[in-house]
């Protein structure tokens, strides 16, 4: 949404930029024009100075794109293990997937309360700006800052990685629900109101029947991006899994095959998570 946000910002600024022209005035830049000019200046007169005082000397540019291609030939083209079978490899990867999909249903079950709460036209201004403010600071912090966070308190292992990928679950899906939730038509709930409806009344009777489709897209979106962070937490946190082989592969036993063979695993599944998702949303959407 930020994203499409810049896109909208940067086409009104550019039919503003091609009015003026047109018109023959010279009206001042908008300052948000200004900003973001003078910071792709800034990074631009970066990198070049970057560039020309780089000290080059040392550096075969050629025979590391030779290496690269060599160790990217050996995972890809000739994948294998010999530390593990493909049963144990399949059992890693559901341990992954366990690990994404409890996080994602603790961060779901608590973020459905939390957006009721955040929902502009649900709840008072006061509470909506407080659960926001706070659920926005967690968010800034990277998932693998907030496991490493719970790991000096839990320890290494499972446990940490559970807590900090929850609370981060927590907060991503809290603003997402909350935002549907405030795309609801303000006349249907003051209608409701009106009928003598109690606020739990419409919020089961109007406001997740009507945004239930929504909150499936986010909360499955948010399961695949926990698959990912599960992969990475197997690394960071001990927690195990699929992405525990692939850091002894890639470091440990330095095992270029089989770090291919485990990429491979993480991909098929990420593939099927992408169809299922993608089934899903068009049933929901023939259904409503």
């Amino acid at each position: 949404m930020q994203l499409e946000e810049s896109m909208n910002l940067w086409a009104q600024l550019d039919e503003n930029l091609k009015d003026n022209k047109s018109s023959g005035t010279n009206k001042p830049w908008p300052k948000e024009l200004i900003a973001m000019r003078s910071i792709l200046f800034i990074l631009a007169a970066l990198t070049v100075y970057y560039l020309l005082t780089m000290d080059y000397q040392g550096v075969n540019v050629l025979k590391g794109f030779a290496d690269t291609y060599s160790n990217f030939k050996t995972m890809f083209l000739h994948p294998a293990s010999q530390r593990f079978t493909w049963g144990e490899a399949f059992y890693n990867v559901l341990i992954t997937l366990g690990l994404a999909f409890l996080t994602t249903l603790i961060g779901g079950i608590v973020a459905l309360f939390l957006g009721l709460l955040a929902a502009q036209n649900l709840a008072p201004k006061g509470v909506t700006n407080l659960i926001k403010g706070l659920v926005a600071y967690i968010r800034a912090v990277p998932t693998i800052l907030w496991v490493l966070i719970f790991a000096v308190a839990a320890g290494l292992g499972s446990a940490a990685a559970i807590i900090g990928m929850s609370f981060h679950s927590i907060s991503y899906l809290t603003k997402a629900y909350s935002e549907s939730f405030e795309d609801l038509d303000k006349s249907v709930i003051e209608a409701l109101m009106a009928s003598g409806a109690n606020w739990w009344q419409i919020v089961f009777q109007a406001v997740i029947p009507s945004s239930v489709t929504y909150l499936l897209s986010w909360t499955f979106l948010r399961f695949e991006i926990n698959f990912a962070n599960a992969v990475a937490m197997g690394a960071a946190a001990g927690a195990g899994g699929i992405g525990f082989d692939l850091f002894m592969a890639g470091g440990f036993y330095f095992d270029l095959r089989e770090v291919g063979l485990i990429t491979y695993f993480i991909l098929a599944v990420a593939v099927v998570l992408e169809l299922v998702s993608t089934n899903m949303k068009g049933m929901l959407q023939k259904k409503h």
